[in-house]
């Protein structure tokens, strides 16, 4: 005699719900073996150190070590791309920003969707941005150096870090509201570009991040020129904001944060937001990161919405008027 078919739904919609229920389950005893980080970026630049400082007291807090891995190139895409594949499950987080999280996804023809495809773990730290120049410059500040660039057009170089970041698409306005012409020189991470900042390879950083650049600041082995932010940096208030150096609308905020693939459980989002919360909570930590410049966000979670409201249809059109405009150099230090 044949079974009616109803009598095998209970069957199928447990079937169905095996996976869910499996990832429930291993949330509850979550962490058992070591967590990755993902760093978008070399070795050595700002979000890998971060990544480095956070990860001993997180390793407390959540009892299984994390290992920092970096996965460069492609603005960050191609890290991110990584994670947004990876298993939801909490042993894979990105540790984002402005570059590989907003601007890279606004001119790059990207895998992922950063709206769909992660959900935000915690918002750990911005960091000022400034515009900097090599020791041997003839300009000693904004005014002499758009002077100068005035004078030597499409001569001077200046470091970005990836397509659409903001030391790209801060040359990139810029030039558009000083009347400037700048060679832009592309790097895979920030270290490398520091490294030839300093050498005397290229002239320029726009968009440096202030925390890579204090120790450089004390040692007086760059020129600060100007801060790409509202106000002035309290760890070196003598640099003037862009707007008072004479150049407004130029201001540009950077954060970093931990990011998990969109399906991970709220229950493993909330772990790994309390042992974030509590690493950026131990004064010792503050203290290292305030010595590099790095400011703590009050917020206890990344703000998605905050990322959507980083304008990435601009950044993709003035990228590309810039590129159509043959103002690009045609050099690459990777």
């Amino acid at each position: 005699m044949k079974l009616p078919r109803r009598k095998f739904l209970p069957l199928a919609g447990a079937v169905a719900a095996a996976p869910a229920l499996s990832r429930f389950a291993s949330a509850l005893d979550y962490p058992t073996r070591p967590i990755t980080i993902i760093v978008p970026f070399p070795a050595g630049g700002p979000v890998d150190t971060l990544a480095r400082l956070l990860a001993e007291p997180m390793r407390i807090a959540l009892g299984q070590p994390l290992v920092v891995e970096n996965v460069g190139g492609a603005g960050g895409s191609i890290a991110v791309a990584r994670v947004a594949r990876a298993e939801p499950d909490g042993y894979t987080m990105i540790l984002g920003n402005w570059t590989s999280l907003v601007g890279t996804p606004a001119v790059y023809p990207v895998s992922f969707d950063v709206k769909h495809d992660f959900a935000p773990v915690a918002l750990l730290a911005s960091s000022p941005l400034m515009l900097v120049g090599r020791k041997s410059l003839p300009a000693n500040d904004v005014k002499e150096l758009i002077a100068w660039l005035k004078a030597n057009p499409g001569k001077a170089t200046s470091g970005t870090i990836g397509i659409g970041s903001p030391s790209q698409v801060g040359a990139i306005y810029f030039q558009k509201l000083t009347g400037t012409q700048i060679q832009l020189v592309p790097y895979r991470g920030a270290a490398p570009a520091l490294t030839d900042l300093l050498a005397g390879q290229i002239d320029l950083r726009m968009g440096a991040e202030a925390s890579q650049m204090l120790p450089y600041l004390k040692s007086d082995s760059v020129k600060a020129f100007a801060m790409l932010a509202k106000t002035r940096w309290a760890p070196a208030p003598d640099i003037p904001t862009i707007e008072e150096a004479g150049v407004p609308e130029l201001a540009l905020s950077f954060w970093q944060a931990f990011w998990v693939p969109k399906s991970t459980p709220d229950a493993v989002v909330a772990k790994l937001n309390a042992a974030a919360v509590a690493a950026l909570a131990d004064a010792a930590l503050r203290r290292r990161l305030d010595d590099l410049g790095q400011e703590i966000s009050a917020a206890r979670t990344a703000d998605a919405a905050g990322a959507r409201r980083l304008s990435p249809v601009r950044n993709r059109q003035v990228v590309a008027d810039h590129q159509g405009g043959g103002h690009q150099a045609g050099m690459s230090r990777l």
